[in-house]
């Protein structure tokens, strides 16, 4: 079984690298060939998916020496991450992938907050700049050509629901992030993955379900595109799992929002979505305070 820890150096910005892609592809993907469905439906198709990946991983993987601090954190990070998700697919598929995925740069904003209650993380100065330049970011990302007020990009967060809503996410995920670091930290980094994520999708396909917001017939309509979906979650929660595991959860997640610029990139090229240039320029800002944080935050 693979074992990597904090001692592998920088190994951790690799798997955050590819974790960063695997989600922009995953995000790209499923908007495209699933958003003519319900927010939910469009949620399930990666869950369904992945669940035999996962449950078939978990077979081959020893079960390690489980800490108290497994149960709890194990057990509160579904909800939390059950939200989260459901929310983001919502955004996506509502707004232009460029529009919301920035917003995910808030993320390790909030986790200054989040890190100092769960992990004990405190920002120093460099962390506070890192946090304006995120705000600046997301100031420009919402700028429109001919159209400039002071209040103009303020407005269009409340004007663009798949914007407020992914704010959202990020506050939710900034929870989920250290939640489930702590549950790592007290087990193995795979164990994890694969434990977590099939009572996690079997959890919320089942609820979905029960309730009446899927049907299992739509499911199998495009088993092809369903698996490649369901592939690319199984390696975001491996990738994720290797990374956080190898550093301070705040730096992990800084550089996983690196999807964010690939998000905007798959925006263009797949979706032909507008103004890219500012708000490329916005994400750009927004992703170097991140990096900031990273690379010199405390």
């Amino acid at each position: 079984m693979l074992n990597f820890t904090a001692g592998s150096g920088y190994l951790w910005i690799v798997f955050s690298l590819m974790t960063a892609l695997v989600v922009a592809t995953q995000d790209a993907w499923v908007k495209k060939f699933f958003s003519h469905l319900s927010s939910l439906e469009m949620s399930a198709f990666p869950l369904i998916y992945s669940l035999p990946l996962f449950c078939l991983g978990l077979c081959f993987v020893s079960v390690p020496p489980l800490n108290p601090d497994f149960l709890w954190s194990y057990l509160l990070s579904l909800p939390i991450n059950a939200a989260g998700f459901l929310l983001y697919m919502k955004a996506i598929r509502q707004s232009p992938l460029s529009l919301t995925l920035p917003y995910l740069a808030f993320t390790p904003v909030f986790m200054i907050a989040t890190g100092l209650i769960f992990l004990n993380e405190i920002p120093n100065v460099y962390g506070i700049a890192g946090i304006s330049s995120i705000c600046i970011g997301s100031y420009v990302l919402n700028l429109e050509p001919g159209r400039f007020s002071f209040l103009s990009p303020f407005k269009a967060i409340f004007k663009e629901t798949g914007s407020w809503i992914m704010l959202i996410v990020a506050l939710v995920f900034s929870f989920g992030a250290v939640i489930g670091k702590v549950a790592i930290i007290n087990s193995s980094p795979v164990f994890f993955a694969m434990f977590f994520f099939s009572t996690f999708d079997l959890f919320l396909i089942v609820i979905l379900w029960a309730t009446g917001k899927i049907q299992m017939a739509t499911f199998v309509q495009s088993p092809a595109k369903g698996l490649f979906a369901g592939s690319l979650l199984f390696c975001h929660a491996l990738f994720h799992a290797w990374a956080i595991s190898m550093t301070k959860a705040a730096y992990m997640i800084s550089v996983k929002r690196l999807s964010i610029l690939f998000g905007i990139i798959y925006g263009g090229l797949i979706f032909k979505e507008k103004n890219l240039l500012i708000r490329f320029t916005g994400a750009f800002l927004m992703m170097s305070g991140a990096v900031l944080i990273m690379m010199k935050g405390g």
